[in-house]
């Protein structure tokens, strides 16, 4: 009874907040007439207020974001092309991000420089540790299968320290960006504004759920090593 609460709290910490996430935006997500404009439109009309330059605004298919390499916001198409609450909230968010960049963020700097290494180590990580097992049973020793699943859990780690960096980043585009622009500029009613912070508040949260994971997966191959 016991191990299955846990499992339980385990499996609701972990994906709770990504269903959470989904939930939200889903439920924010109909039309909303008395709005002036569509997320791509409203993405323009910031970039050109705070005079973003070289930023563009574009559809995806992969999910809601800035690159800062390619001076992009892009935004999936129900978002791009939507009156709704959400796709208002989700690209002030995304323009937070690009304001960040004009504004020369140091923590977006560190993570845009992060990325391309840490998905390579990732990749690494992913091949290492799925080949450990194999050079075990061809050494017959312990010390280099423990070695290539250390080294393997570097792609977990340096994971990790991106999220870390991920998260004060994604709460700044939403609540020192965002919700602000939205607020002064009067380009949500003040009766949705609730709405719009929750909206703000699942959009910083999106990278929780996969933190979390990332944690898990950690803690189950140190506790795999100290077995050893």
């Amino acid at each position: 009874m016991v191990l299955a609460t846990g499992v339980l709290l385990v499996l609701a910490l972990i994906f709770g907040p990504s269903l959470w996430v989904k939930l939200v935006m889903r439920r924010y997500s109909s039309q909303q007439p008395e709005i002036p404009g569509t997320g791509g439109e409203l993405a323009k009309h910031l970039i050109e207020r705070f005079s973003l330059k070289d930023v563009k605004v574009e559809v995806t298919e992969l999910g809601d974001h800035y690159d800062p390499i390619e001076k992009k916001v892009r935004l999936l198409p129900e978002h791009y092309d939507s009156k709704s609450l959400t796709a208002i909230a989700i690209a002030a968010h995304e323009v937070g991000h690009a304001i960040q960049d004009q504004q020369g963020d140091k923590r977006l700097a560190t993570r845009t420089k992060m990325v391309p290494i840490v998905d390579k180590v990732a990749r690494w990580s992913v091949a290492i540790i799925s080949l450990s097992p194999v050079i075990g049973i061809i050494t017959r020793h312990p010390m280099p299968f423990s070695l290539l699943l250390f080294l393997g859990l570097s792609g977990f780690i340096a994971r990790m320290m991106i999220h870390a960096v991920t998260l004060p980043i994604e709460f700044d585009a939403s609540f020192s960006k965002a919700l602000p622009i939205l607020r002064e500029g009067n380009y949500v009613s003040h009766s949705n504004e609730k709405a719009v912070s929750q909206i703000l508040r699942a959009a910083a949260l999106t990278y929780v759920s996969a933190a979390l994971a990332d944690i898990l997966n950690l803690s189950r191959w140190i506790v795999i090593l100290l077995r050893r």
